[in-house]
């Protein structure tokens, strides 16, 4: 079961106990040094709040993980497919290549120890995968859009080409996001879930007070990873609403756009 580290700076999941040689972690807005909006722990630096108080808050958010990483990875998201796989290649590229192999990027995939892997959400779902034969994890970016797209399904298939990935060899966690409850959506984004082949009476539900379509984006992402063959056991679903835990947790349908974002990462610690 998920909890709450002791300085109430990230969510730590019951993956970490079931698998010691990794971390897997998601922040919340405890802790920091941001203001308004982006109170308190902001660590994404796309999001207007200023550098100068991000690369702080990035700072003890990595003086808080078990152990320092040699590198964080954070991309630019764009609410696409696009995958980018964290090598020896990009790890050894210059900074200005490295920042713009980052664009448009929304999953993020490796097999190097000591390399933290985060993906920015607030209310889109985080999800965190760890293939512990292979050794390889990765950190998916799922908003409806890349949900309806099944990008996790397809970040799993990358890995099943990288890496000879298998669906019972997988540890998967669906982070804080927003739920059936707070999701209501237009009646394009319920569309486009049936037009996708979705089993609509699973993930979505009709409100008769709003006239309105909510749906389940936990479910809906749940639903590719057992498609790939993932055990329900080998699932770890968070099971927090950020558009209910708004104080905990950032979320743009409460704050708006011009706000913070929870960091959600996963890493392979470094031999020492």
């Amino acid at each position: 079961m998920s909890r709450l580290s002791p300085d109430k700076r990230m969510l730590e999941y019951a993956l970490n106990d079931a698998c010691s040689d990794i971390f897997a972690f998601s922040t919340t807005r405890h802790g920091g040094v941001s203001t308004s909006t982006y109170a308190s722990l902001n660590c994404t630096p796309y999001t207007g709040d200023s550098t100068e108080n991000v690369l702080r808050n990035q700072e003890l958010l990595l003086q808080a993980l078990p152990q320092r990483p040699q590198k964080i990875v954070i991309p630019w998201q764009t609410h696409g497919t696009a995958f980018l796989v964290i090598d020896t290649d990009y790890l050894q590229t210059d900074p200005q290549t490295r920042y713009e192999r980052l664009q448009g990027i929304d999953a993020l995939i490796t097999c190097e120890r000591g390399i933290c892997l985060c993906i920015s959400t607030a209310d889109c779902i985080p999800i965190l995968l760890y293939d512990q034969r292979h050794r390889a994890v990765a950190a998916v970016h799922a908003g409806w859009r890349g949900t309806v797209n099944r990008i996790v399904r397809h970040t799993l298939e990358r890995m099943q080409t990288l890496y000879g990935t298998e669906g019972k060899d997988v540890q998967a966690v669906i982070g804080p996001g927003i739920s059936l409850a707070a999701f209501e959506v237009g009646e394009e984004v319920y569309e486009a879930f049936r037009t996708a082949d979705f089993p609509m009476p699973y993930i979505a539900e009709w409100h008769n007070d709003t006239h309105k379509h909510h749906i389940d984006l936990w479910a809906a992402n749940q639903l590719q990873l057992l498609d790939f063959g993932l055990p329900d056991t080998q699932i770890e679903t968070a099971g927090i609403c950020t558009y209910t835990r708004h104080e905990d947790f950032f979320s743009a349908r409460r704050l708006g756009i011009k706000s913070g974002r929870m960091l959600s990462g996963i890493m392979m610690k470094s031999y020492e």
